[in-house]
């Protein structure tokens, strides 16, 4: 954060694990500490169920951060949720209280735990780099060896997301990609104290099931439908949030909805699946298939010198 820093930890796992239940409980249990939500879609007005905001009641309870922050039109890049998340934690350290970061979107925990230096983005010189990675990827991969040889030897010369992104980056900013960091294999010292909340995959994709069912009975597929009525537009980001594009299938193409459905769920599940590997690659996080022993385990950090942030 860049700052003289405060008191914060972290519960991070995968979508259904239980953690966003566990805490709420603690956070309720323990007045000061506040939640900062670390996840790509909670930010967009109007996708509650099916991103599985916490209710009304809830909220009241308990401080939550950076939801509803902008409309699902809007993009909403990893640079200005870092600098949301800047906000809000400098926000609750004001105030003497602790940050409790919680969520299982990988690249966002990271780019806030790790207070990660992230490149803006660059429109007009991305379309023209993605132009030329159509028509000859390997003399953009050149290119990219020629202007920062180190990002290049990073990535494989067929990965187009990638490279594009790294010369986006190099041209736009006038400084190398790699110039940004070590990249995100780079695992250094913990500023924020990770605890991981573990689920048995089959138990993972049984609640999964479950969740999406019952979320469809609250109205899962009226909230989806509103959000693209009367000629609304959904961002390319907010149209990516797993559950949402699949039933947005049926609504703006009529697909069989079952069909939708079924998809969503598998989809799901191959999400906690990549969380689950993004997550289990960290070896700082602190894992615990006790929901209970985990929030011990969370508190003994907020209240032992492991829960003070130095930046």
């Amino acid at each position: 954060m860049k700052d003289n820093g405060g008191t914060a930890v972290a519960l991070v796992g995968t979508t259904a694990s239980g953690k966003s239940a566990l805490a709420h409980r603690f956070s309720r249990e323990h007045p000061g500490v506040e939640i900062v939500a670390v996840d790509a879609m909670t930010v967009y007005c109007g996708m509650d169920i099916g991103t599985a905001k916490p209710s009304a009641r809830e909220r009241s309870e308990v401080s939550y951060h950076l939801l509803d922050l902008v409309e699902p039109s809007e993009d909403f890049t990893l640079f200005e949720y870092q600098r949301c998340a800047r906000d809000a934690t400098r926000e609750i350290w004001r105030r003497g209280g602790a940050a409790f970061y919680v969520g299982g979107t990988g690249l966002h925990a990271r780019a806030i735990l790790d207070d990660l230096d992230i490149p803006r983005q660059y429109p007009q010189v991305r379309a023209d780099v993605e132009e030329r990675a159509r028509v000859n990827l390997a003399a953009t991969y050149e290119q990219l060896v020629r202007l920062d040889p180190l990002a290049a030897s990073r990535m494989e010369p067929t990965n187009e997301r990638r490279i594009v992104r790294a010369l986006e980056v190099t041209m736009g900013s006038g400084r190398p990609f790699s110039s940004y960091g070590p990249g995100l294999g780079h695992y250094g010292e913990s500023r924020v104290r990770q605890v991981g909340l573990r689920v048995e995959v089959e138990e993972i994709d049984r609640r999964i099931e479950r969740r999406f069912r019952s979320w469809m009975d609250e109205g899962l597929l009226n909230e989806v439908a509103s959000l693209v009525a009367d000629d609304r537009t959904l961002s390319r980001s907010a149209r990516q949030a797993v559950g949402y594009r699949e039933l947005l299938r049926h609504v703006e193409q009529g697909e069989d909805l079952e069909i939708c459905v079924n998809d969503a769920i598998t989809q799901s599940r191959r999400l906690a699946r990549r969380q689950r590997s993004w997550f289990l690659r960290d070896p700082r996080i602190e894992w615990f298939d006790d929901p209970d022993e985990a929030a011990t385990r969370i508190g003994n950090i907020l209240n032992g010198p492991d829960g003070f942030v130095r930046d």
